[in-house]
């Protein structure tokens, strides 16, 4: 094995080590029930799927590895010339590297299986601008956004996101005044009275999360951000001209909960 081959194989250990790591990492998080805090449950089997093919794999991976690393060294060292056996620094600093590769994918499987899962929080929707224009139409019904404001919708099943996408959709805000609603999310602090209920909406996993929102204005105390909270009231319309919202939640009754099992909506 020649002193530029170490690096190639410290390198392939890193990447198989990696796939490794996420891949145990992945299966873990499945066992325990939390893998949906990262990915939309539709992907569940197909993530798991993968990561179960990915474990065995990437471990044949690094015994090849190995294994052709140390074939390679005795056949050099039977050949050697002693004067040429500067390059064995290099090898070693190959080997260095792979070793050091090892403790990484150890130490990421290892928080990944210690540390708790946690969801996103109210900083980010705030970094990443609650109701951007790439929020999706309502879901649930396969009507046209105008007509989920009629009587004859069912909007009670709705959440936040459906609301919020109707809201901004729909040409006939004053349509929507006085519908009564229940829903749950976290906090977002707004001007005095005033917060954004807000929830994460995931197409396919975390890295993609959009957070959506109501604007909720109470004449009591606002929640502290990231609380999560359940309102109850009506649907009114901004009082506030200057405010993007047009329609806000009034609410009656802001009752704190414990975080979901499943925070997200999809």
């Amino acid at each position: 094995m020649s002193s530029s081959d170490a690096p190639q194989t410290a390198r392939a250990c890193v990447g198989l080590g990696a796939v490794l790591a996420v891949a145990l990492g992945t299966l873990w998080l499945a066992l325990a029930g939390h893998l949906d805090l990262y990915i939309n449950p539709r992907y569940a089997v197909f993530t798991i799927v993968l990561a179960a093919i990915a474990v065995p794999a990437s471990v044949a991976g690094l015994i090849a590895v190995a294994r052709g690393h140390g074939h390679a060294h005795d056949d050099e060292a039977a050949h050697e010339h002693p004067v040429r056996r500067s390059g064995g620094a290099a090898r070693h600093a190959g080997a260095a590297l792979g070793w050091i590769a090892a403790c990484v994918t150890i130490g990421i499987t290892a928080a990944m299986l210690v540390l708790p899962p946690t969801t996103l929080s109210a900083r980010t929707a705030q970094q990443r601008s609650i109701d951007s224009a790439t929020l999706s139409d309502a879901t649930g019904s396969g009507a046209q956004v105008s007509l989920l404001g009629s009587g004859s919708v069912d909007t009670s099943h709705y959440g936040v996101k459906d609301w919020a996408a109707l809201i901004r959709q729909t040409t006939d805000a004053s349509s929507l005044v006085g519908r009564r609603v229940e829903l749950s999310g976290f906090v977002v602090p707004g001007a005095a009275g005033s917060f954004t209920l807000t929830r994460f909406v995931i197409s396919c996993c975390a890295v993609d999360a959009q957070p959506v929102g109501l604007a909720v204005v109470t004449d009591g105390s606002v929640p502290s951000s990231g609380r999560w909270v359940t309102v109850s009231g009506a649907l009114a319309s901004n009082s506030d001209q200057s405010a993007d919202a047009r329609i806000v939640v009034r609410a009656t009754t802001i009752r704190t909960i414990a975080q979901p099992e499943d925070p997200y909506e999809y």
